[in-house]
């Protein structure tokens, strides 16, 4: 066992020293996995990062929550033009009848939304604000939680009272420094006393997520036009295993709604958070596999160059090959110190490529709106890689190194 410990010892310590000794040579050698190994992190931190920022802030429709909706996740041009054609929408009466009847989830709810709209106080205007109007459990569903004051209420709603709920852009916009509670906003003509401020959000790609008011339905309705205008019924499970059981009920429900005959496809679309992370995890998908061309190629060049490399240290170190043949190694030893050299060397090329890519991805994650976070399998299997990759291309010279006869060896002359 001890025989066997220093095996692997003593080539790994030569391997270590040989790098050291010979700097550029062994950086300029490991390169192309360094490079590979870089490329894969960095692109493997990146689709990580959008996932988990993803999921946080888009797909998050609140605890347990679905949403139906006029339009199912569309991807292309036919499937749109199709469900434009013959998709309703969803109605005050579409909500009624779910709230009503169906018999799973913990609660229904609606909502719906104007992007466009104008927002005064005294002096000041804000465009484009997006005013939602909700039922009041929408705050209990959703993902928007108070950090002064309430959300709406069911009284607010039951008495259509003219409140708002407002987002931390408005609030910082018109009432800095001061307590917006109270105070009342000219929302496209109407007026509104302001309930409640939200908690930040932030943004989302680029775009902030606080630049809203929310009001109760009935007066969204009554402003906005819900005749025309489609809504969005928010349902709340029980908990995640009721998630497609509830689905199904609510499918069930709008499909008799529609009159559909068995067979038909929907004409409404049900979308959970799911919904969306699988068709965010399919353009990444994409991506990624785009990106295992260019990472083999690098992974190739390098271990061409490593096997090169190789070849010449075979070629340096004859003699001293011929030297421990005659002094009883076999060609297993021989094949052994190489096999380990190299593998040691990769791994060391492999850990190189791991640390710049991580240093890599702090900065641009602490400096950029980037989402960017290193998963620890990634690691582990880049460094794997890396010295996979050093063992295939250092078989073929470590072999010749282990064949060479050693009477030769010794009269080899550099």
């Amino acid at each position: 066992m001890a025989r066997r410990g220093t095996s692997f010892r003593e080539p790994a310590i030569l391997a270590l020293q040989t790098m050291r000794a010979h700097k550029l040579r062994s950086f300029l050698m490991l390169l192309g996995i360094i490079l590979s190994v870089s490329t894969l992190i960095l692109v493997v931190s990146l689709i990580n990062g959008t996932n988990r920022y993803i999921a946080d802030h888009v797909a998050n429709l609140g605890s347990n929550v679905f949403l139906v909706t006029r339009y199912p996740i569309i991807t292309n041009e036919t499937d749109l033009a199709k469900a434009m054609r013959h998709n309703r929408n969803i109605t005050w009466e579409d909500y009624e009848a779910l709230r009503d009847n169906m018999k799973l989830p913990l609660q229904v709810g609606v909502e719906a939304q104007n992007n466009t709209s104008v927002v005064k106080y005294g002096r000041d205007t804000l465009e484009d604000v997006s005013v939602k109007g909700v039922s009041s459990n929408i705050g209990e569903m959703d993902v928007i939680e108070a950090e002064v004051g309430r959300y709406i209420s069911d009284a607010d709603e039951e008495h259509r009272a003219p409140v708002a709920f407002i987002g931390a852009d408005v609030s910082k916009r018109f009432f800095s420094g001061v307590d917006p509670l109270g105070k009342t906003l000219n929302i496209d003509g109407r007026e509104f006393e302001v309930v409640g401020v939200a908690k930040p959000l932030g943004t989302v790609l680029g775009q902030s997520r606080d630049n809203f008011v929310v009001v109760p339905i009935e007066n969204w309705l009554k402003e906005y036009g819900g005749a025309t205008r489609s809504l969005f019924i928010n349902v709340q499970c029980r908990g995640p295993e009721w998630m497609e059981q509830t689905k199904d009920e609510a499918r069930m429900l709008m499909r008799a709604r529609r009159h559909l005959q068995p067979g038909e496809e929907d004409r409404f679309g049900v979308i959970a958070s799911e919904s969306i992370m699988d068709l965010w995890k399919n353009l990444t998908g994409a991506l990624a596999s785009s990106m295992v061309g260019i990472v083999s190629v690098f992974l190739v060049i390098g271990g061409v160059v490593v096997m090169n490399v190789m070849l010449a240290s075979v070629t340096e170190r004859t003699r001293e090959i011929g030297v421990r043949k005659s002094l009883g190694a076999r060609r297993k030893d021989i094949l052994m110190q190489f096999l380990v050299e190299v593998s040691v060397m990769s791994l060391t090329g492999g850990a190189l490529g791991v640390t710049i890519a991580w240093v890599f991805s702090a900065i641009v994650g602490a400096t950029t709106s980037v989402p960017m976070s290193v998963p620890i399998s990634a690691v582990i299997v880049a460094l794997g890689v890396s010295t996979g990759v050093g063992l295939f291309f250092g078989i073929y010279p470590a072999r010749k190194a282990a064949k060479l006869d050693p009477i030769e060896a010794l009269r080899f002359e550099a």
